[in-house]
């Protein structure tokens, strides 16, 4: 990465000085991503695919002001810490859904996860750490790749070796969260490990991606989680679900709370996402009011 992207890239996480790299400052960048950098592929709404090389994903997040997801995230992301001179290593990782009954492995990579390496400290002294920006409503931090269970916000995370990856890792998700886990494998992966995934993500009418519109974003004390036109926040025991019923509404909480002002979409684009986004909705309304009608 250039001076300029580099610096571009720190302004967007709001980060003057980094400083040499560090327990420390990993930290800090990695909560400044989650919170300024959003989980969203709306891309895939409008039928775009996006590329996933990861000096293309890091100019997509410094200069064009967009979120996505983990191969667009931690690839960006990846990209800056080793400008900054972290040693950083790409891993194959599959996330298991809630409603998955069991682990996909990483043979399926539907996820990049990253480690870092060579920063010891009393809470990791082996020096690895799981870095991961790329799963929405999990990491707020880094967390020692080690195993354990760690508290970060209202959020309760395990870290323990996987069932499934011969030698690699388990991250269990909080039991609130939009997922139940995810495993890795030891080995280290490219690029091309996931452009074949990356295509059924954005293009296969079974993707979750190409299914639901879905926007979330980590914070200290949560998570923001926009799924088709219902906001709600996770972390707090007194939030309710909110339904954003308008286009300006919709497009004025992508802005405010998930800082995606879309200002590379044009007004076309924009009325196609909001239309795409509504009819879902009306769609799914309609669905669960057929479910909750009981007949006489």
């Amino acid at each position: 990465m250039s001076a300029s992207y580099i610096g571009a890239y720190l302004r967007r996480l709001r980060i003057a000085e980094p400083g040499r790299p560090s327990v420390a400052a990993l930290h800090a960048l990695h909560a400044a991503h989650v919170e300024r950098v959003a989980y969203e592929a709306l891309d895939v709404q409008l039928g775009l695919l996006s590329s996933i090389e990861p000096d293309q994903s890091a100019e997509r997040i410094a200069l064009s002001r967009r979120g996505g997801y983990c191969y667009h995230l931690n690839g960006g992301f990846s990209e800056l810490l080793r400008a900054l001179g972290y040693d950083v290593v790409w891993h194959r990782a599959g996330v298991q859904g809630c409603a998955d009954a069991t682990p996909p492995g990483a043979v399926i990579a539907n996820h990049l996860a990253l480690t870092v390496h060579g920063l010891v400290s009393e809470a990791c002294p082996a020096g690895t750490w799981l870095v991961d920006v790329g799963l929405g409503d999990a990491l707020h931090e880094p967390l020692p790749l080690h195993e354990g269970t760690y508290v970060q916000g209202p959020f309760r995370y395990q870290i323990r070796r996987s069932d499934v990856e011969p030698d690699g890792w388990r991250l269990d998700h909080d039991p609130r969260g939009s997922f139940a886990g995810m495993d890795f494998a030891p080995r280290r992966a490219t690029v091309g490990d996931f452009t074949e995934r990356h295509l059924f993500l954005s293009t296969a009418p079974e993707s979750s991606f190409v299914r639901t519109c879905a926007v979330q974003r980590r914070d200290a004390l949560g998570a923001d989680v926009l799924t088709g036109c219902v906001l709600r926040r996770l972390g707090d025991p007194l939030s309710r679900p909110r339904t954003l019923e308008t286009r300006s509404d919709w497009f004025g909480a992508l802005a405010e709370v998930f800082d995606l002002p879309l200002t590379d979409l044009d007004a076309t684009a924009r009325n196609a996402l909001w239309a795409r986004v509504r009819n879902a909705h009306e769609a799914w309304l309609q669905h669960h009011r057929a479910l909750t009608v009981r007949p006489s």
